[in-house]
């Protein structure tokens, strides 16, 4: 038979337990009980290190988005940084379960990855994230943005490429992009 003494000590083993568990630091950054502005941030904050460029790293962001496979882009939005409104009242609150969060984009331009071009198209790009409560997790459902990297996480793409490039052909116009990725300005 267990003691009352006993009793207790599993139940405040189990509060600690259950407190360390469900603790910022350990605890989904999607949970229903962070913002969903959050999930947006660090969605954003993931593409921008550019992990939406290779399919095999869909995983990193599957957690964050409804949809279950990377589609092929043909291009890459570059950015320099993108911002998120944490003022709910900057949202589009469509019920407690279903949020539209905005994030703007300050965009330098586009490269394109079957010519290996990049068009200069600076400005701002304005996207609306529609977020949904699913099993306990706030999920982004849409829009299925292309890949919005940063410049400087290009710029290294680029010059990888170029090291394993053995052809020179293409290492000239990996160079040039390289090039005119350097000179993008806002």
């Amino acid at each position: 038979m267990i003691s009352l003494r006993g009793a207790i000590i599993g139940i405040m083993a189990g509060i600690v337990g259950l407190t360390a568990w469900a603790s910022p630091g350990h605890a989904q950054s999607n949970a229903v009980s962070h913002s969903p502005a959050k999930v947006v941030e660090k969605y954003f904050a993931l593409d921008n290190k550019g992990v939406r460029l290779d399919a095999s790293s869909f995983e990193s962001v599957a957690g964050y988005v409804d949809w279950k496979e990377e589609p092929a882009w043909g291009k890459v939005v570059v950015i320099n940084g993108f911002t998120v409104p944490d003022d709910f009242r900057q949202w589009e609150i469509v019920n407690r379960l279903e949020v539209v969060v905005p994030v703007e984009f300050r965009v330098l331009g586009i490269m394109y990855l079957d010519t290996a071009g990049f068009v200069p198209e600076p400005g701002t790009e304005q996207a609306r994230v529609r977020l949904k409560v699913m099993n306990g997790r706030w999920k982004i459902m849409e829009p299925i943005l292309p890949p919005h990297v940063g410049q400087k996480r290009m710029l290294n793409v680029v010059r990888q490429a170029m090291l394993e490039e053995k052809d020179g052909t293409r290492q000239a116009s990996l160079a040039a992009l390289q090039a005119e990725l350097r000179k993008a300005k806002e």
